[in-house]
């Protein structure tokens, strides 16, 4: 498959542009956020600035001020959020939004499973982008230029068919700050994920590699090579072993696309009912027809990945305060999760 034909919401969460620049040693004294704009394409200069206040551009490791001269053979080490390439033809619909906190600097909302976060080649519409495009267009707080579209940055992406919840930068400023925790791994990430198997141990750490499978493109896979994925960690913790799966709690330091569903299936406990990985089958039980229609019964109230994005934690750009979200389990993984409670209970009755 061409790579140009695959979806965006499959593109990697490349949330920040790391650059280290070494100044030349015949420089002059010139303001940071000015030398910086002449040496990064497209960096506008408030957006280095906001760079810079966030403490994402440091010189030899230290936070300094937007009007710090650089010196000959400064070493310096820019983060910046990376362009998001959809928003000069972004079309506001009015989509269903559920927010849950909002203030000048953050909003943090719910995505229900089923819909793309951000437009990509095969969905320039109906996107979780375009809903937010509409509602900063009719905001109690308009954006800056009128068009929303400043006030709108996306930190992370979960993919189309997981549920739960994400934070959205609303300035350049908060934007590079909460790009910054994500690049430092302060943000929390918790999932909740119905598994094939028991995951053994029952708890520990995952660290591999992550890139393309090279057979599909669309999918992902464990690599042993460092040139051929990126570095990928996964904390995971069984919570409730029911015989044929588990319910698995995950937390992320890094953030790969796919990299829950890639690190449970490299464990052979893919998520229930993904597809993608080989979890639309049955991979554990018995060879009964009635437990056949039972796990068929279940993947029909779970059509999707079973993979929920429980809770979100992150500093407060401006105020520094430690805020956290948690979202309820939605409704098909409960319904799914339920059945598989009363088939166990049944089973340790006839034992």
């Amino acid at each position: 498959m061409d790579e140009q034909n695959i979806s965006k919401d499959l593109v990697e969460e490349r949330v920040v542009q790391e650059m280290e620049i070494t100044v030349d040693p015949g420089q002059t004294p010139l303001r940071i956020d000015k030398y910086l704009q002449e040496r990064i394409m497209n960096a506008t200069r408030s957006k280095i600035q906001s760079g810079i206040q966030a403490g994402a551009i440091t010189v030899g490791g230290k936070v300094v001020k937007p009007n710090y001269k650089v010196r000959p053979n400064d070493e310096i080490i820019v983060l910046l959020p990376k362009p998001q390439q959809w928003s000069d033809q972004l079309v506001p619909e009015d989509i269903p939004l559920d927010i849950r906190y909002e203030d000048d600097d953050v909003l943090v909302l719910f995505k229900p499973a089923g819909i793309v976060v951000h437009p990509g080649i095969n969905n320039s519409s109906g996107t979780l982008v375009n809903g937010l495009a509409h509602y900063f267009l009719n905001a109690p707080i308009p954006s800056k230029d009128g068009s929303g579209v400043d006030r709108m940055g996306l930190v992370h992406r979960i993919d189309k068919n997981t549920s739960g919840l994400l934070v959205i930068g609303k300035n350049e400023y908060a934007l590079s700050h909460l790009s910054k925790q994500f690049y430092d791994h302060t943000i929390d990430r918790e999932y909740i994920a119905l598994v094939w198997g028991e995951p053994e141990p029952h708890a520990g750490t995952i660290e591999t590699y992550i890139g393309r499978s090279e057979v599909n493109r669309t999918k992902y896979r464990v690599w042993d090579e460092e040139e051929k994925g990126k570095w990928a960690v996964t904390h995971y913790e069984v919570i409730q072993p029911m015989y044929y799966v588990s319910l698995v709690k995950c937390t992320l330091e890094t953030g790969r696309t796919h990299q829950i569903r890639v690190h449970m299936a490299h464990l052979n406990s893919p998520l229930f009912s993904d597809e993608k990985y080989g979890g639309d089958k049955i991979i554990k039980g018995t060879v009964f027809n009635k437990y056949k229609q039972f796990v068929e019964n279940a993947f029909k109230i779970c059509k999707r990945q079973a993979l929920h994005a429980r809770l979100l934690a992150f500093d407060h750009p401006r105020t520094g305060e430690r805020m956290q979200f948690e979202a309820e389990m939605p409704e098909d993984m409960k319904l799914v999760i339920e059945k598989w409670s009363k088939y166990v209970d049944v089973k340790k009755e006839k034992l």
